[in-house]
């Protein structure tokens, strides 16, 4: 091959890797571009939702604050003016002001069901159904409340009240069952103590002496410094009476 020839054959071969070489420069740029764009999109979204989040949770925590405000409202009638505490919310009858706490309680429970105001706010608004005589609504609450809450302190407590309204109602099967599982947890947040004093008091209700004894003296064996032990120890001694 004359010198030319391979010269030209050289030429030929550099151009040839040069193009290759740009086209995968320009294919990887556009990838860059490409994923570039998608992380400013990304973090935009996310920035995005913890704004949404956070006017979410200061709309929440508002209407939950107006409810509280009633709950914390006194009783009595309103103050004179020029007295101490006039001017301020009061209410003739708890029963009254309940009423209205419940009004308020659901409104911030129903607007922002998942957020953490909102789940308090159901709690809440579960615990004054029980306190206004209606076990069957504050099941319900609590109920939604375990659901959403899962297995945080607040699902926890929805399910103890779950199985407080269920007595109350006079399911005490389904009570016994919930209360029979909270009192497994001893590594949760609950007073274990406390829960077998409830547990052991649906039994007598049920007519089931002989599990109300047993687990009073669950309480008395493995709680010994339990401040229901003087309860639990009356209700062993009322047992072996009867």
């Amino acid at each position: 091959m004359k010198r030319t020839e391979r010269r030209h054959l050289k030429e030929n071969e550099l151009q040839t890797f040069a193009r290759e070489a740009r086209g995968r420069f320009e294919e990887r740029k556009r990838e860059t571009t490409g994923i570039a764009a998608l992380l400013v999109v990304v973090g935009l979204l996310v920035g995005g939702y913890f704004v949404w989040r956070d006017r979410v949770e200061t709309r929440a925590h508002a209407l939950l604050a107006e409810a509280l405000v009633v709950q914390a409202a006194r009783i009595g009638t309103p103050a004179a003016p020029g007295t101490a505490g006039a001017g301020s919310l009061s209410f003739m009858t708890e029963r009254e002001r309940a009423q209205t706490a419940l009004t308020k309680l659901k409104i911030a429970a129903d607007a922002y069901p998942s957020s953490d105001a909102g789940i308090y706010a159901r709690y809440q608004l579960a615990a004054t159904y029980v306190e206004l005589g209606n076990p069957a609504s504050a099941a319900g609450e609590y109920q939604q409340v375990s659901e959403r809450a899962g297995d945080k302190i607040y699902g926890q407590m929805a399910r103890l009240g779950l199985a407080e309204a269920r007595a109350i109602e006079g399911k005490y099967d389904e009570a016994i069952t919930l209360f029979k599982e909270l009192s497994q947890r001893k590594d949760g947040p609950l007073p274990v103590d406390g829960i077998l004093m409830q547990l052991g008091r649906v039994y007598i209700d049920a007519g089931k002496r002989a599990d109300a004894q047993q687990t009073f003296n669950r309480l008395v064996e493995e709680y010994p410094e339990s401040p229901f032990i003087g309860d639990a120890r009356k209700e062993i001694e009322n047992l072996k009476k009867t």
